[in-house]
């Protein structure tokens, strides 16, 4: 399992930060996430893979005017 915004997801080998987005239903468009602390860029969401019990921070970002 793995914890986003203190909620638990299944967690399975080879999963990524675009797969636990997906599970979470988050979109992608302005979101800042950490994974243990560590800040995640968004070009690496399809290819970072998370460990099993991490514990994950997905922030969207909100404009306005």
């Amino acid at each position: 399992m793995v914890t986003v915004n203190g909620k638990k997801i299944k967690w399975r080998e080879g999963m990524t930060v675009k797969d636990v987005l997906n599970n979470a239903g988050f979109s992608f468009y302005l979101i800042t996430v950490t994974v243990n602390g560590n800040y995640v860029p968004p070009d690496d969401y399809e290819t970072y893979e998370v460990p099993d019990e991490a514990d994950i921070k997905a922030i969207h970002i909100h404009h306005g005017g």
